[in-house]
């Protein structure tokens, strides 16, 4: 049995080799992942199908030959994993360019938002901040959060989408909340201590797929915030206050 020092040295250099030579086994065709975003527990790699027969050939007369026959077709192999990872992927459009989300019911939502929701609840808003379950960052407007009056550190956890409607000079914050992160009282102090330098109104919105997930969370989420369900994208939720979609 290992102890326990051990045992931490053997997680940590799983850890390394997960994150520091996987990718480069997956850039040579060698393995490939099985198309999940990568915060999904059921994110996994396996070997590609020319390494499983290469694998079975190992220490007979035609292992070189089996070689020869992989680095031949390389790069052909490289380009076609890299277009089956591709091909999982989910275009969208922001800002009048063109992105694209990895696979995801998370991502999932926050295409909804911007294709649903902001046309229909924030017309003609300018998307500052959404985040991508790979691609952290996909879209970061830093230099317009911040002449908004924003202070983003490393540490903070910014709201999955941030839309901005000029003509109004409001902020929607939108949490895509498929399993956790709703606008609950503790998140609205945290995105009012990071923006407590922005004078524009601000608005805060849970989004969900469907209702039954709204249901789940629909004891948690703060009041005199909005609620906005995918399956139903004609209609809004305000919990109480006397205004409807406007800022605290």
């Amino acid at each position: 049995m290992l102890a326990p020092k051990s045992l931490d040295i053997t997680v940590f250099l799983i850890g390394v080799i997960h994150k520091q030579a996987l990718h480069h086994f997956r850039n040579a065709a060698l393995v490939e992942d099985n198309g999940k975003a990568t915060n999904s527990p059921n994110y996994r790699y396996r070997l590609t199908e020319e390494t499983l027969q290469m694998i079975r050939v190992f220490q007979t007369s035609e292992w070189q030959k089996s070689v020869s026959r992989f680095l031949k077709y390389h790069e052909k192999l490289v380009d076609m994993y890299a277009s089956i990872k591709k091909m999982t992927m989910m275009p969208v459009r922001i800002n009048g360019a063109d992105f694209q989300f990895s696979t995801g019911k998370h991502n999932e939502l926050q295409k909804a938002i911007i294709e649903e929701f902001a046309p229909r609840f924030a017309p003609n808003s300018e998307c500052l901040y959404v985040g991508d379950t790979i691609e952290k960052d996909l879209v970061k407007s830093v230099d317009k959060l911040e002449k908004l009056g924003f202070e983003i550190t490393l540490h903070d956890k910014m709201p999955d989408v941030v839309l901005y409607r000029e003509d109004k000079n409001w902020i929607y914050f939108v949490e895509s909340v498929t399993s956790v992160g709703p606008m609950d009282s503790k998140r609205i102090l945290e995105i009012t201590e990071m923006t407590k330098n922005v004078v524009a109104g601000k608005i805060f919105v849970t989004a969900f797929l469907d209702f039954k997930t709204y249901k789940r969370f629909s004891e948690t989420l703060a009041w005199e915030t909005e609620v906005w369900i995918a399956e139903m994208p004609e209609h809004m939720i305000h919990l109480n206050g006397d205004k409807f979609l406007g800022p605290r």
